[in-house]
C-alpha cells in the first residue's frame, strides 16, 4: 500500500478487531504500525460489495483525538485550512494541516460534539494512521492551558460501513432511522436496539466514555459511496462487527480501500502528497479557507497569484494491460514530465487509472500522454476526476 508501510519486523499495534479479523480469513499486513487486513475474500469482491451493496472496513489505525477546551476552536482553525471556530454542532470537516510553506503536513476529519456553550467546545479530530503522533504534538506545541489534547487508540474502533445499502443494514442491526443524518454529520444512537433514547440525536454525551451505551455515527466516507462510520468502545467493537457481517455486509480490507478510493481520485496520505504538494497543486481548493488566518495561508496565496505549478490529474491508460503503479513515470512527446503518485486497476472501468502531478498545460481532458510500465511504453490519456462517478455526495 506504499509509503504508510513499516518493516514486518517492527512491533505492530493491534486494532480492537484483531480477533474479527482472524476469524473471517484476513490476510493481514503491516500498515502505518498497524496489523491491519488488506483483504479478506479478495480486493474484487470486497470492491464490488462497497460499490453495488455494502461493505464494512475497520479504520482503528487512524488516529481519534479529542481536543477540548475554551481555545480549541481557535487553535484547530490556526492549525487548519478552515474556520473551525464556525464550525456548528453536528457538523464534519475535511480539512488539511499545513506547514508554514504551504505543503500538506496531513489531511483530517474534524467533528465537533457539543452543543454550541463558549465553555465546552470539544471536537474529536481524526488523522491518518501513519501521522497521527505528529498531529497530537504538533497541537500540543500550539495549545494554551486551557485546552485538553487527548489520544484515544486502543480504548476506541471505528467500523466503516459503506455502500448504497449502509443505510438500509444499519437499520435492520440497530433500528436506527438514518434519513436525518445528512453528508458530514454525526450523531450519538443507541448501541442496542431499543437502548437509551435519550442519547439518541443528542450532542451532549461525553467522548468516548459514553461509547459504553451509545454509538457515535458520522457520515462521510472514503469510497465515493454512501456510508457512515460507528465509533465504538474497542470493548464491543467484536460483536458490532459480527452483527454487520450477520446482517449482509461484507468484511473489506486495505487494498479494495485503495481501489475505491483511486477510482473517486481521494488523495492517500504519504503517497499523494508528504509534506511536499500544497492543497493548490493537490486540486483540493475548495477545502481551504482564504478569509481565516492559519499557518500556510500566506505561501498559499503567494503560490495563487504566481501560478504556474504542477497540478494533480487523473491519467487513464488506453491500453487494457497497462497498469500504471506508484513511481510509474510519465511523458509527453518522449519526455518524463511526471510520477505517478498513486496507480492501480480500476475494476469499475477495467483499465489502469493514476494520479500525477502535471504542468498546467498537460492536465486538460484528452491530452495524451505515456506510461513508461517497466521499460514498455503505454499510450494514455487525461481524464477528468472522478475516474468513476459518484453516486453519493461526498465532500462540501
Amino acid at each position: 500500500m506504499s509509503a504508510a508501510t513499516v518493516p514486518a519486523e517492527a512491533t505492530l499495534r493491534q486494532s480492537p478487531l484483531a480477533e474479527f479479523h482472524r476469524a473471517h480469513g484476513g490476510h493481514m499486513v503491516p500498515f502505518a504500525g498497524w496489523e491491519m487486513p488488506l483483504y479478506f475474500s479478495g480486493p474484487l469482491a470486497e470492491h464490488a460489495a462497497v460499490r453495488h451493496q455494502v461493505g464494512v472496513f475497520d479504520v482503528s489505525h487512524m488516529g481519534i483525538l479529542t481536543v477540548d477546551g475554551g481555545d480549541a476552536p481557535a487553535l484547530l482553525s490556526r492549525r487548519t485550512t478552515a474556520d473551525i471556530a464556525r464550525l456548528a454542532p453536528g457538523r464534519c470537516k475535511y480539512t488539511f494541516v499545513l506547514d508554514s510553506t504551504g505543503a500538506i503536513a496531513d489531511d483530517l476529519l474534524i467533528t465537533r460534539l457539543d452543543e454550541g456553550d463558549p465553555g465546552g467546545p470539544r471536537f474529536v479530530v481524526v488523522p491518518n494512521a501513519a501521522t497521527s503522533a505528529r498531529i497530537v504534538e504538533l497541537l500540543r506545541q500550539h495549545r494554551r492551558p486551557n485546552t485538553h489534547i487527548a489520544a484515544h487508540n486502543g480504548k476506541v474502533a471505528i467500523l466503516a460501513v459503506q455502500g448504497p445499502g449502509s443505510a438500509a443494514l444499519l437499520s435492520k442491526v440497530f433500528g436506527w432511522s438514518l434519513d436525518a443524518l445528512s453528508v458530514y454529520r454525526a450523531r450519538w444512537f443507541p448501541a442496542e436496539p431499543g437502548g437509551p433514547g435519550p442519547g439518541e440525536g443528542i450532542l451532549g454525551p461525553e467522548f468516548p466514555a459514553d461509547l459504553t451505551d451509545r454509538i457515535l455515527v458520522s457520515r462521510t466516507g472514503y469510497t465515493g459511496e454512501a456510508g457512515f462510520e460507528l465509533f465504538v468502545a474497542a470493548s464491543r467493537a467484536v460483536a458490532v462487527a459480527e452483527a454487520l457481517v450477520a446482517a449482509g455486509a461484507l468484511p473489506a480490507g486495505l487494498a479494495a480501500r485503495d481501489s475505491l478510493r483511486l477510482e473517486k481520485g481521494f488523495l492517500l496520505s504519504g503517497q499523494d502528497f508528504d509534506r511536499n504538494r500544497t492543497p493548490l497543486e493537490a486540486g483540493q481548493e475548495r477545502f481551504v479557507d482564504l478569509a481565516h488566518v492559519f499557518v500556510g495561508r500566506e505561501a498559499l496565496q503567494q503560490q495563487a497569484a504566481k501560478g504556474g505549478y504542477l497540478r494533480l490529474a487523473g491519467i487513464r491508460a488506453n491500453d487494457e494491460n497497462a497498469i500504471p503503479r506508484h513511481g510509474t513515470p510519465v511523458l509527453s512527446e518522449g519526455a518524463v514530465v511526471a510520477t505517478v503518485t498513486s496507480g492501480g486497476l480500476s475494476p469499475g472501468l477495467h483499465r489502469g487509472i493514476a494520479l500525477a502531478y502535471l504542468p498546467e498545460a498537460l492536465t486538460a481532458p484528452g491530452t495524451p500522454l505515456t506510461l513508461d510500465i517497466r521499460g514498455r511504453p503505454a499510450a494514455a490519456e487525461v481524464v477528468r476526476l472522478p475516474f468513476v462517478a459518484s453516486a453519493a455526495r461526498t465532500s462540501e
